[in-house]
């Protein structure tokens, strides 16, 4: 019996048009209804998934989302689980690398601001800043407190960039960091031990739910560690090949109720 739907939110439960689809957000509401959790797990801060928690009708204490891939588990409310940030030297290291190899990027710290010490501010971090409706402030690790934490860092830009960009940055930070491609245009630094299955398995804890007793629904390389960890993990039709291959099963694409038809077919 399944009791809790972990989703991603980019390209999985949002369409194309970064809207939910009547059809799935009346599977998902009825879902809710009959006692299923559903966590919204995303690589955005919890400001950047409270639009579509209000809109889903997901409130409260006893609901829960899974951000910035898995470094914040915490209530819709903004209680905090459990938290891994990286310490200002990361944020150092990593801008002293991105800006010797002139590397658009920037860090997220747990408030959702958006930072960079690149004073060409590149437009991923301006789009970051908005859809979080938080600040943007061009910061070096110098200027900012020793104790200032980030929770993850992004290497950014348009897809063929990051072609480029991903075999040296991952060859460079792999051993202390996760890194991870989250979408076409982002390649996310985080603490090592942070991932969205970390979260998910901590949140499983907390709830005392089984691994067998979780379905979850992603679409690419940073939804791998939630599809090894759940009991059932199902791709977007959409998805990259590399997160079909860890699935066990393949749904329709987001912008045709994917998620919608596997929940009607399978738990309905």
């Amino acid at each position: 019996m399944i009791k809790l739907i972990a989703i991603d939110v980019d390209d999985t439960l949002l369409n194309s048009q970064n809207k939910i689809t009547t059809q799935t957000k009346d599977a998902l509401q009825k879902a809710w209804q009959m006692g299923i959790k559903i966590v919204l797990c995303s690589g955005r801060p919890l400001a950047g998934v409270n639009p579509y928690l209000k809109e889903l009708g997901i409130d409260g204490d006893e609901q829960y989302v899974i951000t910035y891939n898995g470094a914040l588990v915490e209530t819709v409310s903004g209680k905090i689980i459990s938290k891994n940030t990286l310490d200002n030297d990361s944020y150092r290291k990593i801008a002293s690398y991105a800006t010797i190899n002139q590397m658009p990027y920037y860090v997220l710290d747990d408030d959702s601001n958006v930072y960079t010490s690149d004073r060409n501010v590149n437009r991923f971090a301006v789009i970051q800043a908005w859809e979080n409706s938080a600040g943007l402030l061009i910061r070096t690790p110098d200027e900012l407190a020793d104790d200032f934490e980030i929770t993850k860092a992004a290497i950014v830009g348009e897809k063929e960039q990051l072609d480029k960009f991903e075999q040296p940055v991952k060859k460079q930070f792999s051993d202390d960091y996760y890194v991870v491609r989250a979408a076409g245009n982002f390649l996310e630094i985080m603490h090592q031990n942070v991932n969205k299955g970390s979260g998910l398995k901590k949140l499983s804890q907390t709830l005392n739910i089984d691994p067998n007793e979780i379905m979850v629904f992603g679409d690419e390389q940073n939804d791998i560690p939630m599809f090894k960890f759940a009991g059932t993990a199902v791709a977007m039709g959409n998805g990259s090949d590399l997160a079909k291959s860890y699935a066990d099963n393949v749904t329709d694409t987001n912008n045709n109720d994917g998620i919608a038809k596997f929940l009607t077919k399978k738990v309905f």
